[in-house]
């Protein structure tokens, strides 16, 4: 018996074969673009990476797509390199232009999909593929120091400014790595990070007397995140004169100044009255203003009100940007020593303003205790660093932060050792 294929079945499988072909073909020939093969897109879309042997992408640039044909749409776009990681991108409103969000890798191949849709409908594809090569353009890293050339009181502490906001934890200890504070007699001191683009340093205690401080960066060249380099940044030196600190009591409405330990002038004073009361805390001179024209509506005060005042002010020395000074108040002189009738400053005779303002400078510290005022902000209205514990100020560094038990502060009630 015969096993071998009966020559009309084959012929009649064939037919079926054909027979569905052809049905798939009508199908798709009834008008509807979605079930076409896709076509090739490669003349409709363009891109801003070199392609074959032009060279490599620029990572520092951001990779772009764009419909370079009037009646086309891109409708979706996948981009990852050689391990898998996705580019993340967004597409514009009118689907003529996708652009990535974040940055493409150094050194890196990449493999693009796109799809798109013509003016009828129809679907089309372009796959690319392109590598990318060391950036052309770092990004530089460069710090501000502050303060300038000069002698300063004991309270100043350093500052730096960045040129870029840094957040990520890592890149934060590269940067407070290199920035160097040396001072002779040496102390024990610490970077404090204010926000993402500043820094305080300063010593567990005040600065030593006469100490010659040198601060300079150590970024340059130095690595700092992905396209992200140290740049060269200037240096700065400075002295720190006497010890100077002034040791206001608001209760007992008087002011007393130390120098290097011993007490030169005891001055009877006026501090905030109730509603404007004197901030308790440590605050650094910021600067001496020999004539200030102090208005209530500069603080709050509605013109006009009971609490209203527009006077000129003389010998005003600043030791907060919100308009505390320690100033001439000959208006009050029958309260000085006795009662507390200021909105906040710390007023005193003519005289003895002047002798004050004379007798301090930029940096020096001036302490209020047993006032019924808040505490000294630490950072955004002056110097208010030496405010916070040591322990305190080293949980700000990206070095220390967590390594330091955190514990209470000692009473701000008590003048800090003179």
């Amino acid at each position: 018996m015969s096993h071998e294929p009966r020559p009309r079945t084959v012929v009649s499988c064939t037919l079926l074969v054909i027979a569905l072909v052809a049905g798939a073909t009508a199908c798709g020939s009834d008008g509807n673009p979605l079930a076409s093969r896709p076509y090739d897109a490669t003349d409709r879309i363009s891109f801003n990476v070199p392609r074959g042997d032009a060279g490599k992408a620029d990572p520092d640039k951001p990779l772009e797509i764009r419909a370079e044909d009037s009646g086309e749409r891109i409708t979706d776009v996948t981009a990852l390199d050689a391990t898998g990681r996705y580019v993340a991108g967004e597409l514009d409103a009118d689907g003529r232009r996708w652009h990535s969000t974040e940055p493409l890798a150094a050194d890196a191949h990449y493999t693009v999909r796109v799809s798109t849709e013509g003016e009828d409908g129809a679907p089309g594809r372009r796959v690319l593929t392109f590598d990318t090569g060391r950036p052309t353009a770092k990004k530089r890293l460069t710090v501000t120091f502050g303060p300038g050339t000069g002698t300063y009181g004991v309270g100043r502490p350093v500052t730096a400014e960045l040129s870029r906001p840094i957040k990520d934890p890592a890149q934060r200890a590269v940067v407070e790595r290199a920035l160097k504070v040396e001072a002779k007699p040496s102390v024990q001191g610490g970077w404090h990070w204010v926000d993402d683009k500043t820094l305080h340093y300063r010593p567990k205690d005040y600065w030593p007397a006469h100490a010659t401080v040198r601060v300079r960066s150590n970024l340059d060249g130095i690595k700092v995140g992905d396209r992200l380099w140290g740049g060269r940044s200037k240096g700065v030196t400075f002295t720190i004169g006497d010890r100077v600190i002034a040791v206001t009591d608001a209760s007992a409405h008087s002011l007393t100044l130390y120098r290097n330990g011993e007490e030169v002038k005891e001055i009877p004073v006026t501090t905030g009255k109730p509603g404007f009361e004197t901030r308790n805390g440590v605050k650094v001179v910021l600067g001496k203003e020999y004539f200030v024209r102090m208005r209530g509506t500069t603080v709050g005060i509605a013109e006009g009100s009971s609490e209203s005042y527009d006077l000129p002010v003389y010998y005003a020395t600043r030791v907060t940007w919100s308009g505390e000074y320690v100033h001439a108040a000959p208006w009050s002189v029958g309260s000085q020593g006795s009662a507390n009738v200021s909105h906040g400053c710390v007023g005193m005779s003519t005289a003895n303003a002047e002798w004050f303002f004379e007798n301090v400078r930029e940096g020096d510290v001036v302490q209020v205790v047993n006032s019924d005022g808040d505490t000294m902000e630490t950072f955004g209205n002056g110097f208010g660093d030496w405010n916070l514990d040591w322990k305190e100020w080293r949980e700000g560094s990206a070095l220390t932060a967590g390594k330091q038990r955190i514990q209470e502060g000692t009473p701000m009630l008590r003048p800090t050792a003179v």
